[in-house]
This record gives C-alpha cells, sequence and structure tokens, in this order.
C-alpha cells in the first residue's frame, strides 16, 4: 500500500455512490465523492491517476490533493464538505466602534425637519460628523440589519 493511497471500505463506497447517484446534494459535494471513488486503490476500486480524474471531471491538481488530504486528516464527511470561509477583516470597511455609533445615531431623534431617520439621511450625516470617510448606504443599511 503506498502512502498516499486511498482505500475505502464497502460502506464508504456505498455511501458515496449514494452521494453520486442521488443527486440531492451540491455540485462540490457529489464532484469530490465522484473523486473519492474513481482514486480508491481498494480491491473494488478503479485506481484512477490523477490525469484520469482532472480530464473526466474537469478539476484541477490541487482540488484532487486536497480532497484526498481531507478524507486522511478528517475523514470522509469532511472531505465531502465545503470548508466554512474565515471572516476577512479586510473587506469590513467599518469597525464594530464605528457600528456602535451608528446604532447609537439611530436610536436617537432624527434631526428638525425629518420625522425619522432614513438609511440615506443617516448615511449623510455620518459622513458630515466624520465618524468614518467614506460609507455606502447598503453599509449602513445592513449595519441596521444586524441591530435587529
Amino acid at each position: 500500500m503506498k502512502k498516499n493511497s486511498i482505500e475505502l471500505t464497502k460502506e464508504q463506497r456505498e455511501q458515496l455512490a449514494a452521494v453520486v447517484n442521488v443527486g440531492t446534494s451540491s455540485a462540490r459535494k457529489i464532484k469530490h465523492a465522484q473523486i473519492l471513488l474513481k482514486v480508491d486503490e481498494g480491491e473494488q476500486g478503479p485506481r484512477w491517476t490523477e490525469r484520469q480524474v482532472r480530464d473526466a471531471f474537469g478539476v484541477g491538481t490541487a482540488t484532487i490533493w486536497r480532497v484526498k488530504k481531507d478524507f486522511f486528516e478528517s475523514g470522509m464527511e469532511e472531505a465531502l464538505k465545503r470548508k466554512a470561509q474565515p471572516e476577512r477583516p479586510e473587506k469590513r470597511s467599518i469597525t464594530g466602534e464605528e457600528e456602535a455609533y451608528i446604532i447609537k445615531l439611530a436610536c436617537t431623534q432624527a434631526p428638525e425637519g425629518y420625522e425619522h431617520w432614513s438609511v440615506r439621511l443617516l448615511t449623510k450625516t455620518i459622513l458630515e460628523l466624520g465618524i468614518v470617510s467614506e460609507v455606502g448606504r447598503e453599509t449602513v443599511r445592513l449595519v441596521l440589519k444586524k441591530m435587529n
């Protein structure tokens, strides 16, 4: 047995075949199940090479490697499911402190001449007060939606 060879049990093959044949799972999960079935080097496995898998399923070598690695390290379920993406701080346009100030401002009485705060009015006021250098209406709307 080679170090990186996958040898599936009969039960694992049946589970993977069910994922592929039923077709109600996500496309990614089905594709990963197909990869595991084809690279199986057990008695019942087809023993496909990486090249055959790449050509048949249109996936890259990195995908095949990642599926196999996840199978070895965490088991079949982890190899099939999508990994949670970490939050990317560089994509956040405002900080938690600025969010708190927006919420605090929204909870106050609307300026004179207005019956209530609108998202546009909040955005304009936030920019005028210099709380943030630039912010879009959608960002303010999402902050308020998160508050509720």
